[in-house]
Protein backbone atom coordinates (compact mmCIF):
# COMPACT_ATOMS: atom_id res chain seq x y z
CA UNK A 1 0.00 0.00 0.00
CA UNK A 2 1.17 3.62 -0.33
CA UNK A 3 -0.18 5.75 2.38
CA UNK A 4 1.55 8.67 0.84
CA UNK A 5 3.21 9.21 4.28
CA UNK A 6 5.63 7.28 6.66
CA UNK A 7 4.85 6.92 10.03
CA UNK A 8 8.65 8.23 11.85
CA UNK A 9 9.96 9.65 14.88
CA UNK A 10 9.77 13.72 15.40
CA UNK A 11 12.50 15.34 14.24
CA UNK A 12 14.61 18.04 15.29
CA UNK A 13 15.81 20.67 13.08
CA UNK A 14 19.66 20.63 12.91
CA UNK A 15 22.33 22.81 10.96
CA UNK A 16 23.46 21.34 7.41
CA UNK A 17 26.52 19.45 7.66
CA UNK A 18 29.87 20.76 6.57
CA UNK A 19 30.00 18.81 3.35
CA UNK A 20 27.18 20.39 1.77
CA UNK A 21 26.76 22.59 -0.91
CA UNK A 22 25.89 26.25 -0.99
CA UNK A 23 22.27 26.92 -1.79
CA UNK A 24 20.25 27.60 -5.14
CA UNK A 25 21.19 31.08 -6.59
CA UNK A 26 24.96 29.84 -6.27
CA UNK A 27 24.30 26.72 -7.94
CA UNK A 28 22.18 27.92 -10.35
CA UNK A 29 24.88 30.31 -11.65
CA UNK A 30 27.87 28.50 -11.53
CA UNK A 31 25.90 25.91 -14.11
CA UNK A 32 27.59 24.97 -17.05
CA UNK A 33 26.41 27.06 -20.14
CA UNK A 34 26.08 24.33 -22.12
CA UNK A 35 24.42 21.43 -20.65
CA UNK A 36 26.24 18.89 -23.22
CA UNK A 37 29.46 19.64 -21.16
CA UNK A 38 28.39 18.05 -17.66
CA UNK A 39 29.66 15.27 -16.70
CA UNK A 40 30.37 13.22 -13.99
CA UNK A 41 28.60 10.06 -11.70
CA UNK A 42 25.58 10.53 -9.58
CA UNK A 43 23.58 8.58 -7.88
CA UNK A 44 19.92 7.87 -7.89
CA UNK A 45 17.59 6.03 -5.64
CA UNK A 46 14.31 5.21 -6.94
CA UNK A 47 11.74 3.65 -4.84
CA UNK A 48 9.63 2.27 -7.43
CA UNK A 49 8.21 -1.34 -7.10
CA UNK A 50 11.22 -3.16 -8.18
CA UNK A 51 9.63 -5.47 -10.12
CA UNK A 52 6.41 -3.49 -12.05
CA UNK A 53 7.86 -0.04 -12.26
CA UNK A 54 12.07 -0.06 -11.76
CA UNK A 55 12.16 -1.43 -15.20
CA UNK A 56 10.53 1.92 -16.76
CA UNK A 57 12.78 3.92 -14.58
CA UNK A 58 16.07 1.57 -15.87
CA UNK A 59 14.75 2.39 -19.56
CA UNK A 60 14.47 6.10 -19.14
CA UNK A 61 17.73 6.09 -17.32
CA UNK A 62 19.55 4.69 -20.41
CA UNK A 63 18.10 7.37 -22.68
CA UNK A 64 19.12 10.30 -19.98
CA UNK A 65 22.47 8.65 -20.40
CA UNK A 66 22.33 8.29 -24.77
CA UNK A 67 21.45 12.58 -23.95
CA UNK A 68 24.17 13.28 -21.83
CA UNK A 69 26.86 10.92 -22.28
CA UNK A 70 29.05 12.63 -20.37
CA UNK A 71 27.38 11.64 -17.13
CA UNK A 72 26.77 8.23 -15.99
CA UNK A 73 23.78 7.30 -13.15
CA UNK A 74 24.63 4.65 -10.04
CA UNK A 75 20.99 3.18 -10.03
CA UNK A 76 19.85 1.53 -6.75
CA UNK A 77 16.85 0.80 -5.93
CA UNK A 78 16.09 1.14 -2.34
CA UNK A 79 12.53 -0.05 -0.78
CA UNK A 80 9.79 2.78 -0.19
CA UNK A 81 9.60 0.91 3.45
CA UNK A 82 13.19 1.58 4.11
CA UNK A 83 14.36 4.90 2.20
CA UNK A 84 13.64 7.03 4.43
CA UNK A 85 15.66 6.50 7.69
CA UNK A 86 18.35 5.27 5.29
CA UNK A 87 18.49 8.78 3.50
CA UNK A 88 18.16 11.09 6.61
CA UNK A 89 20.91 8.90 8.10
CA UNK A 90 23.24 9.09 5.40
CA UNK A 91 22.38 12.80 4.57
CA UNK A 92 22.96 13.85 8.46
CA UNK A 93 26.39 11.79 8.49
CA UNK A 94 27.54 13.06 5.16
CA UNK A 95 28.92 9.94 3.86
CA UNK A 96 26.72 7.58 1.54
CA UNK A 97 23.44 9.92 0.59
CA UNK A 98 22.81 9.58 -2.98
CA UNK A 99 22.01 12.67 -5.65
CA UNK A 100 18.82 12.29 -5.97
CA UNK A 101 16.04 10.08 -4.17
CA UNK A 102 12.44 9.87 -5.43
CA UNK A 103 10.85 11.16 -1.98
CA UNK A 104 7.53 10.72 -0.38
CA UNK A 105 5.67 14.06 -0.83
CA UNK A 106 5.04 13.76 3.03
CA UNK A 107 8.47 14.38 4.02
CA UNK A 108 9.34 16.86 1.77
CA UNK A 109 9.01 19.82 4.22
CA UNK A 110 10.78 17.58 7.05
CA UNK A 111 14.23 17.03 4.65
CA UNK A 112 14.12 20.48 3.71
CA UNK A 113 14.12 21.96 7.18
CA UNK A 114 16.54 19.87 8.01
CA UNK A 115 18.89 20.99 5.55
CA UNK A 116 19.18 17.59 3.95
CA UNK A 117 17.90 18.92 -0.09
CA UNK A 118 18.73 21.62 -2.21
CA UNK A 119 15.92 24.62 -3.27
CA UNK A 120 15.78 24.21 -7.13
CA UNK A 121 14.33 27.63 -7.92
CA UNK A 122 16.27 28.98 -10.76
CA UNK A 123 18.20 25.22 -11.71
CA UNK A 124 17.56 23.47 -14.64
CA UNK A 125 15.33 20.67 -12.16
CA UNK A 126 12.32 23.23 -12.11
CA UNK A 127 12.79 24.28 -15.95
CA UNK A 128 8.98 25.27 -17.09
CA UNK A 129 7.29 24.63 -14.07
CA UNK A 130 3.76 26.39 -15.34
CA UNK A 131 2.66 23.02 -17.03
CA UNK A 132 2.69 21.18 -13.61
CA UNK A 133 -0.90 20.60 -12.31
CA UNK A 134 -0.81 22.76 -9.17
CA UNK A 135 -1.74 20.22 -6.29
CA UNK A 136 1.48 17.70 -6.96
CA UNK A 137 3.77 21.35 -7.61
CA UNK A 138 2.59 22.60 -4.13
CA UNK A 139 3.94 19.28 -2.36
CA UNK A 140 7.31 20.14 -3.14
CA UNK A 141 7.24 24.29 -1.69
CA UNK A 142 8.46 24.52 1.79
CA UNK A 143 8.56 28.21 3.38
CA UNK A 144 8.75 29.89 0.29
CA UNK A 145 11.07 27.75 -1.72
CA UNK A 146 10.18 24.80 -3.93
CA UNK A 147 12.92 21.56 -2.90
CA UNK A 148 11.70 18.90 -5.00
CA UNK A 149 10.09 18.08 -8.55
CA UNK A 150 6.70 16.39 -8.97
CA UNK A 151 7.25 13.02 -10.73
CA UNK A 152 3.89 11.19 -10.08
CA UNK A 153 0.85 11.87 -7.95
CA UNK A 154 -2.45 10.31 -6.24
CA UNK A 155 -4.72 10.75 -4.08
CA UNK A 156 -8.01 9.18 -2.42
CA UNK A 157 -11.27 8.51 -3.43
CA UNK A 158 -14.49 6.63 -4.05
CA UNK A 159 -14.27 3.51 -5.64
CA UNK A 160 -17.67 1.73 -5.36
CA UNK A 161 -19.07 -1.36 -7.32
CA UNK A 162 -21.25 0.01 -10.66
CA UNK A 163 -23.21 -3.84 -10.29
CA UNK A 164 -24.06 -3.26 -6.74
CA UNK A 165 -25.43 0.44 -6.80
CA UNK A 166 -27.24 -0.74 -9.72
CA UNK A 167 -29.25 -3.55 -8.00
CA UNK A 168 -29.88 -1.49 -4.83
CA UNK A 169 -31.47 0.98 -7.34
CA UNK A 170 -28.86 3.66 -6.65
CA UNK A 171 -28.46 5.83 -9.17
CA UNK A 172 -24.79 7.65 -8.81
CA UNK A 173 -22.23 7.56 -5.93
CA UNK A 174 -23.24 9.95 -2.48
CA UNK A 175 -21.56 13.31 -2.70
CA UNK A 176 -21.94 13.67 1.23
CA UNK A 177 -21.16 11.35 3.97
CA UNK A 178 -24.75 12.06 4.83
CA UNK A 179 -25.51 10.55 1.71
CA UNK A 180 -22.55 7.50 1.84
CA UNK A 181 -24.04 5.82 5.36
CA UNK A 182 -27.49 6.03 3.68
CA UNK A 183 -26.75 4.57 0.77
CA UNK A 184 -24.55 2.28 2.82
CA UNK A 185 -27.95 0.85 4.51
CA UNK A 186 -29.84 0.61 1.10
CA UNK A 187 -27.18 -1.19 -0.07
CA UNK A 188 -26.62 -3.48 2.62
CA UNK A 189 -31.03 -3.89 2.59
CA UNK A 190 -31.18 -4.27 -1.18
CA UNK A 191 -28.35 -6.34 -1.90
CA UNK A 192 -27.01 -8.29 1.03
CA UNK A 193 -23.51 -6.51 0.82
CA UNK A 194 -21.78 -4.14 3.49
CA UNK A 195 -22.06 -0.30 2.47
CA UNK A 196 -18.04 -0.17 3.13
CA UNK A 197 -15.24 -1.34 5.23
CA UNK A 198 -13.62 1.18 7.30
CA UNK A 199 -9.92 1.71 7.03
CA UNK A 200 -8.60 2.75 10.57
CA UNK A 201 -4.89 3.80 9.06
CA UNK A 202 -5.35 7.78 10.16
CA UNK A 203 -4.34 9.34 6.24
CA UNK A 204 -7.91 7.51 5.22
CA UNK A 205 -9.12 10.31 8.13
CA UNK A 206 -8.00 12.99 6.51
CA UNK A 207 -10.53 13.20 3.91
CA UNK A 208 -13.23 13.40 6.39
CA UNK A 209 -11.31 15.90 8.03
CA UNK A 210 -10.43 18.16 5.38
CA UNK A 211 -14.33 17.91 3.91
CA UNK A 212 -15.26 18.83 7.73
CA UNK A 213 -12.79 22.32 7.24
CA UNK A 214 -10.65 20.46 9.95
CA UNK A 215 -6.78 19.65 10.34
CA UNK A 216 -4.44 18.65 12.23
CA UNK A 217 -2.93 22.29 12.98
CA UNK A 218 -2.47 25.35 12.01
CA UNK A 219 1.12 26.30 10.67
CA UNK A 220 -0.03 30.40 10.85
CA UNK A 221 -1.09 30.53 14.09
CA UNK A 222 1.30 27.32 15.08
CA UNK A 223 -1.97 25.93 16.80
CA UNK A 224 -3.00 22.51 17.10
CA UNK A 225 -6.27 22.40 16.00
CA UNK A 226 -7.11 18.28 16.08
CA UNK A 227 -9.59 18.77 18.72
CA UNK A 228 -11.16 21.47 17.81
CA UNK A 229 -14.92 21.26 16.94
CA UNK A 230 -14.64 20.81 12.87
CA UNK A 231 -12.36 17.83 13.99
CA UNK A 232 -14.94 16.76 16.53
CA UNK A 233 -17.75 16.33 13.67
CA UNK A 234 -15.36 14.68 11.73
CA UNK A 235 -14.67 12.13 13.95
CA UNK A 236 -18.12 12.05 15.18
CA UNK A 237 -19.10 11.25 11.35
CA UNK A 238 -16.46 8.41 11.19
CA UNK A 239 -17.11 6.96 13.94
CA UNK A 240 -20.94 6.59 12.49
CA UNK A 241 -19.56 5.27 9.32
CA UNK A 242 -17.61 2.25 11.41
CA UNK A 243 -21.11 1.80 13.35
CA UNK A 244 -23.89 2.26 10.79
CA UNK A 245 -22.27 1.40 7.34
CA UNK A 246 -18.99 -0.66 7.51
CA UNK A 247 -18.36 -3.93 7.31
CA UNK A 248 -16.64 -5.29 11.02
CA UNK A 249 -12.94 -4.65 10.80
CA UNK A 250 -10.52 -6.98 11.90
CA UNK A 251 -7.91 -4.25 13.16
CA UNK A 252 -4.74 -6.78 13.03
CA UNK A 253 -5.27 -7.24 8.93
CA UNK A 254 -7.77 -3.93 8.30
CA UNK A 255 -6.42 -2.85 4.98
CA UNK A 256 -5.81 -6.60 3.39
CA UNK A 257 -9.00 -7.81 4.45
CA UNK A 258 -10.62 -4.09 3.12
CA UNK A 259 -9.23 -5.48 -0.30
CA UNK A 260 -10.80 -9.16 -0.48
CA UNK A 261 -14.07 -7.98 0.86
CA UNK A 262 -14.29 -5.13 -2.03
CA UNK A 263 -12.81 -7.18 -4.69
CA UNK A 264 -14.83 -10.64 -3.70
CA UNK A 265 -18.11 -7.92 -4.07
CA UNK A 266 -18.75 -8.39 -0.04
CA UNK A 267 -18.33 -4.40 0.47
CA UNK A 268 -19.61 -2.38 -1.80
CA UNK A 269 -17.90 1.71 -1.78
CA UNK A 270 -14.61 2.09 -0.39
CA UNK A 271 -11.93 5.21 0.20
CA UNK A 272 -9.37 4.27 -1.51
CA UNK A 273 -6.55 5.32 -4.34
CA UNK A 274 -4.96 4.40 -7.39
CA UNK A 275 -2.45 2.13 -6.15
CA UNK A 276 -5.20 -0.33 -5.11
CA UNK A 277 -6.83 -0.56 -8.59
CA UNK A 278 -4.71 -3.51 -10.07
CA UNK A 279 -5.49 -5.43 -7.08
CA UNK A 280 -9.55 -4.54 -7.21
CA UNK A 281 -9.22 -5.48 -10.81
CA UNK A 282 -8.17 -9.15 -9.87
CA UNK A 283 -11.03 -9.98 -7.73
CA UNK A 284 -14.72 -11.72 -9.18
CA UNK A 285 -16.61 -8.84 -8.25
CA UNK A 286 -14.44 -6.57 -11.21
CA UNK A 287 -13.63 -9.33 -13.82
CA UNK A 288 -15.70 -6.77 -16.00
CA UNK A 289 -13.23 -3.74 -15.23
CA UNK A 290 -15.59 -1.47 -16.25
CA UNK A 291 -18.01 -2.32 -13.14
CA UNK A 292 -15.36 -0.78 -11.04
CA UNK A 293 -16.57 3.17 -10.56
CA UNK A 294 -14.67 6.28 -9.92
CA UNK A 295 -15.78 9.20 -7.80
CA UNK A 296 -14.53 12.22 -5.46
CA UNK A 297 -14.79 11.57 -1.77
CA UNK A 298 -18.05 12.91 -0.15
CA UNK A 299 -18.21 16.43 1.26
CA UNK A 300 -18.66 16.94 4.58
CA UNK A 301 -20.16 19.72 6.82
CA UNK A 302 -17.32 22.19 5.32
CA UNK A 303 -19.13 21.72 1.99
CA UNK A 304 -15.93 20.89 0.37
CA UNK A 305 -14.87 16.94 -0.36
CA UNK A 306 -10.85 16.94 -0.18
CA UNK A 307 -8.45 14.64 -0.13
CA UNK A 308 -4.34 14.38 0.68
CA UNK A 309 -2.03 14.52 -2.21
CA UNK A 310 0.31 11.71 -2.55
CA UNK A 311 2.74 10.19 -5.00
CA UNK A 312 6.19 11.19 -5.25
CA UNK A 313 8.54 14.02 -5.62
CA UNK A 314 12.44 13.98 -7.14
CA UNK A 315 14.37 15.92 -4.35
CA UNK A 316 18.38 16.71 -4.91
CA UNK A 317 20.87 16.23 -1.92
CA UNK A 318 22.01 19.34 -0.66
CA UNK A 319 25.50 17.89 -0.28
CA UNK A 320 25.93 16.89 -3.78
CA UNK A 321 29.23 16.73 -5.76
CA UNK A 322 27.31 16.75 -8.78
CA UNK A 323 24.30 19.36 -8.76
CA UNK A 324 24.69 20.06 -12.48
CA UNK A 325 24.24 16.77 -13.29
CA UNK A 326 21.61 16.14 -10.56
CA UNK A 327 19.48 19.37 -12.02
CA UNK A 328 19.64 17.37 -15.29
CA UNK A 329 19.22 14.72 -14.45
CA UNK A 330 15.55 15.66 -12.24
CA UNK A 331 14.34 17.86 -15.10
CA UNK A 332 15.01 14.79 -17.65
CA UNK A 333 13.39 12.06 -15.40
CA UNK A 334 9.92 14.87 -14.67
CA UNK A 335 10.21 15.77 -18.52
CA UNK A 336 6.74 15.27 -20.36
CA UNK A 337 7.61 12.54 -21.99
CA UNK A 338 9.30 10.74 -19.82
CA UNK A 339 6.16 10.84 -17.57
CA UNK A 340 3.77 9.48 -20.49
CA UNK A 341 6.26 6.50 -20.81
CA UNK A 342 5.68 6.11 -16.87
CA UNK A 343 2.01 6.76 -17.02
CA UNK A 344 2.01 4.25 -19.87
CA UNK A 345 4.02 1.62 -18.38
CA UNK A 346 3.11 1.76 -14.71
CA UNK A 347 -0.38 2.94 -14.49
CA UNK A 348 0.84 6.22 -12.08
CA UNK A 349 -1.14 9.27 -12.53
CA UNK A 350 1.37 12.23 -14.44
CA UNK A 351 2.44 15.52 -12.63
CA UNK A 352 2.37 17.43 -16.00
CA UNK A 353 -0.78 18.55 -17.87
CA UNK A 354 1.01 17.63 -21.39
CA UNK A 355 1.37 14.00 -20.15
CA UNK A 356 -2.26 13.45 -20.08
CA UNK A 357 -2.69 12.36 -24.17
CA UNK A 358 -5.01 10.05 -24.98
CA UNK A 359 -3.28 7.32 -24.75
CA UNK A 360 -2.63 7.69 -21.15
CA UNK A 361 -6.11 8.91 -20.24
CA UNK A 362 -7.03 5.22 -22.19
CA UNK A 363 -6.41 3.52 -18.74
CA UNK A 364 -9.32 3.38 -17.13
CA UNK A 365 -8.04 4.02 -13.64
CA UNK A 366 -5.65 7.23 -14.66
CA UNK A 367 -9.08 8.62 -16.67
CA UNK A 368 -11.20 8.06 -13.48
CA UNK A 369 -8.37 9.93 -11.15
CA UNK A 370 -7.68 12.62 -12.88
CA UNK A 371 -10.87 14.40 -12.25
CA UNK A 372 -10.51 13.10 -8.78
CA UNK A 373 -7.18 14.77 -8.64
CA UNK A 374 -7.92 18.30 -10.26
CA UNK A 375 -11.29 18.62 -7.97
CA UNK A 376 -10.71 17.21 -4.38
CA UNK A 377 -6.66 16.69 -3.80
CA UNK A 378 -4.67 18.93 -1.35
CA UNK A 379 -1.29 19.00 0.32
CA UNK A 380 -1.13 18.39 3.97
CA UNK A 381 -0.29 20.66 6.39
CA UNK A 382 3.36 21.64 5.84
CA UNK A 383 5.09 20.50 9.05
CA UNK A 384 8.50 19.08 9.01
CA UNK A 385 7.16 16.68 12.01
CA UNK A 386 3.71 15.91 9.77
CA UNK A 387 4.52 12.47 9.72
CA UNK A 388 4.72 11.46 13.40
CA UNK A 389 1.32 12.54 13.78
CA UNK A 390 -0.06 10.11 12.37
CA UNK A 391 1.51 7.45 15.18
CA UNK A 392 -0.54 9.22 18.07
CA UNK A 393 -3.71 10.25 15.41
CA UNK A 394 -4.19 6.68 14.62
CA UNK A 395 -3.88 5.33 18.55
CA UNK A 396 -6.52 7.09 19.48
CA UNK A 397 -9.11 7.10 16.26
CA UNK A 398 -9.03 3.12 16.53
CA UNK A 399 -9.86 3.87 20.57
CA UNK A 400 -12.85 5.94 19.42
CA UNK A 401 -14.05 3.38 16.52
CA UNK A 402 -13.92 0.39 18.97
CA UNK A 403 -15.76 2.84 22.06
CA UNK A 404 -12.74 2.85 24.28
CA UNK A 405 -12.88 6.51 24.05
CA UNK A 406 -15.18 9.29 23.05
CA UNK A 407 -14.77 11.32 20.43
CA UNK A 408 -13.69 14.45 22.04
CA UNK A 409 -11.37 12.51 24.76
CA UNK A 410 -9.69 10.97 21.93
CA UNK A 411 -9.14 14.21 19.92
CA UNK A 412 -7.92 15.53 23.63
CA UNK A 413 -5.62 12.89 24.30
CA UNK A 414 -4.13 13.15 20.82
CA UNK A 415 -4.16 17.05 20.98
CA UNK A 416 -1.95 16.53 23.94
CA UNK A 417 0.35 14.32 22.38
CA UNK A 418 0.83 16.57 19.55
CA UNK A 419 1.93 19.31 21.63
CA UNK A 420 5.11 17.03 22.64
CA UNK A 421 5.75 16.68 19.01
CA UNK A 422 5.21 20.20 18.03
CA UNK A 423 7.53 22.31 20.02
CA UNK A 424 5.92 26.64 20.40
CA UNK A 425 2.50 25.23 19.39
CA UNK A 426 -0.77 25.30 21.86
CA UNK A 427 -3.89 23.69 21.29
CA UNK A 428 -6.47 25.88 19.21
Amino acid sequence: MRRGISIAAAVTVIALSATACGGSDSNASSQPKDPKDVSGTITYWDTSDAATEAPTYKALIKQFEAKYPKIKVNYQSVPFTDVEQKFKSAAKSGKGAPDVVRTDVGLMAEYASLGYIAPLDGTPALKDTSDFNATPMNTAKYNGKTYGVPSVTDTLGLLYNKALFKKAGIAKPPTTWDEFVADAKTLKQKTGAYGTYVNPDSYFLLPLLYSNGADMADTSTKKITISDAQAVTALTTAKKIYDQASMKVDFSNAYQNMQTAFKSGKVAMLIQGPWSVSEDLTGSAFKDGSNLGYAPVPAGAGGKAQAPTGGHDLAVYQGSGNLAASYLFTQFMTSTQSQITIAEKTGTLPTRKSAYTSQVTSDAKIAGFRPILEQTARPRVALPQVGSLFTPLQQNYVKILQGDASVKSGLDATAKQFQQLLPGYSVG
